[in-house]
Order: structure tokens, then sequence, then C-alpha cells
């Protein structure tokens, strides 16, 4: 288990911490008006809740390091086109469902809600190679 789920599930979420600070700098430097929703009152970053934003990907990456363990043989090819169908597959089972609902019960914009699809998507994506590169069989 700890060759397969731990090692691969820490660096993997050290990985997507890394890339939410990226995407947050990209978002802010390509895409102002988006990054202004996040002014809203509706977004709060106060007292202890900041931390579950850090927190994230580590629970993001260790659920989808179990995900992979369990469904690794149903990917085929190499890891990076395994890691690539592993985040398209989380995509649209997870993730879409999640933002589908957040739009029709939250009022924020649809360029938002895109990002959020975008962005979870990227980072099964990347959890996925990982999990390729490091737990193949």
């Amino acid at each position: 288990m700890m060759k397969k789920i731990v090692v691969p599930g820490l660096l993997a979420g050290v990985l997507l911490l890394v890339t939410s600070y990226a995407a947050l700098y990209l978002t802010v430097k390509f895409f102002p008006w988006i990054a202004e929703e996040y002014y809203n009152p509706m977004f709060s970053m106060e007292g202890d809740k900041a931390v579950m934003f850090f927190l994230h990907p580590f629970i993001l990456a260790f659920g989808l390091a179990w995900f992979w363990d369990r469904f690794k043989g149903l990917f085929h090819g190499n890891f990076l086109w395994r890691g690539f169908e592993m985040g398209i597959v989380y995509g649209l089972i997870a993730t879409l469902p999640s933002t589908w609902m957040t739009f029709s019960a939250i009022s924020v914009s649809l360029q938002i809600v895109l990002t959020w699809f975008a962005y979870g998507v990227f980072q099964a994506i990347v959890a996925g190679i990982v999990f390729a590169k490091l737990n193949p069989e």
C-alpha cells in the first residue's frame, strides 16, 4: 500500500498544490475579470477554513491514488495516455456533475464554473500521469 498509494499520493498532492498556485497566478494575470469574482462575500478564506484550500490537493490525490490502484487495468497505452485517460474519466464522472450542480444551485458565472471544470480535469490528468508512472501494474 505504501508504494502503490501513499508515495504516489503524496507526490501527486505536492504537484497539485504547486499547480493550484500556478493556476491562481495565471487566472489573475490572464483572466482578471474571473479573479474579481472571488471578492464576492460568498467566497470566504477566513480563519481555519484557509487550511482547507491547502489540504484539497492531498485529499484529491489520495482519492485518485486509490481510484488508480483499483481501476488502472482499464487504462491502456503509455503512461502519458493512461494518465490523460484517467483524468478525462474522472472529469466526466465526478467533476462535470459537481460543477453542473454548483452552477445550477449557486450564483456564480458560467466562466468561473468552466474554469473549475477545466482545472478539475487538469488536476486529475496530472495525478493520473504520476500514478501511471509510479504504479503502472
